[in-house]
């Protein structure tokens, strides 16, 4: 059985603040520090550069410090990278999903056998 048959999680963290942190703003944090700016992460998730923006400034309200800090231009040309909490955070959502995966194995390969196959 290929891991795209097989039942999974996907975990999305309320916080106590009122913000949410899943998949997707996750995948755009990963997409940052390997592109090195918005935009390269926004073309690599086929989103919209105003909605990367949105999901960036939700995350960097969310935390005490900012998860992705951008430079303006220049001669450097600019570009955005995660900051250390940015990667602390990223870290931690990792950990909490491969424990949940770990934590849930039993139940999920029991799922998977009642899924119509595709």
């Amino acid at each position: 059985m290929t891991e795209r048959e097989a039942a999974s999680l996907s975990i999305r963290i309320n916080l106590a603040n009122g913000g949410r942190f899943g998949p997707g703003k996750a995948a755009l944090l990963r997409a940052i520090a390997s592109g090195g700016s918005i935009r390269a992460a926004a073309n690599t998730l086929a989103m919209s550069y105003p909605r990367a923006l949105k999901l960036i400034e939700e995350m960097n309200a969310d935390f005490r410090e900012p998860l992705v800090t951008s430079s303006v231009g220049g001669s450097d040309r600019g570009g955005s990278v995660l900051s250390a909490t940015g990667e602390a955070v990223l870290a931690a959502y990792d950990r909490a999903c491969r424990e949940a995966e770990s934590g849930a194995a039993e139940t999920l390969q029991s799922l998977t056998g009642y899924q119509e196959p595709k």
